[in-house]
């Protein structure tokens, strides 16, 4: 019986061993697509095509992508405009690494700082500015593009 289990565990263990295929082709030259791939026909609604290209075009008018931004400051008054101004100025005086955008929303001037894609970014932010504005607080909001930094690994 122990020759019989050794046998099969021997017969499976040979299967794995031998079941993965090398390819000695530079993938770099030449995309290797299999015959079922290359045949291959998805029979869909043509409304879903529609749909994609809705998708499509109302993401390239947003000019940018969803994220966070820490607001700072909002105001309606008849000075207003000049009070987000000057709290931009105050802002970037202390922390000038930020980015720091002045909006209008119908009756109020905010001022929002940062780029930031995840919530979890923009809170590293609020902790650290809670002393100078405590009545700061998270928004979500179309953000520019982020940069890429280029690593150093010197």
């Amino acid at each position: 019986m122990r020759i019989f289990f050794l046998f099969i565990i021997a017969l499976f263990a040979g299967q794995i061993v031998f079941a993965q295929a090398t390819i000695t082709e530079n993938f770099q030259e030449k995309t290797i697509q299999p015959n079922i791939v290359q045949n291959l026909r998805v029979n869909h609604d043509p409304r879903l095509d529609k749909m994609v290209n809705w998708h499509i075009e109302k993401n390239k008018k947003i000019n940018g992508v969803e994220g966070f931004r820490v607001e700072i400051f909002f105001n309606s008054g008849m000075d207003a405009l000049e009070l987000a101004r000057n709290k931009k100025v105050a802002f970037l005086s202390k922390y000038p690494d930020y980015s720091v955008n002045i909006k209008y929303d119908a009756p109020n001037f905010k001022v929002r700082v940062g780029d930031f894609r995840t919530k979890n970014e923009a809170l590293k932010l609020l902790k650290t500015i809670n002393r100078s504005y405590p009545m700061a607080f998270i928004v979500p909001d179309i953000i520019n593009f982020p940069l890429l930094k280029t690593k150093n690994y010197e």
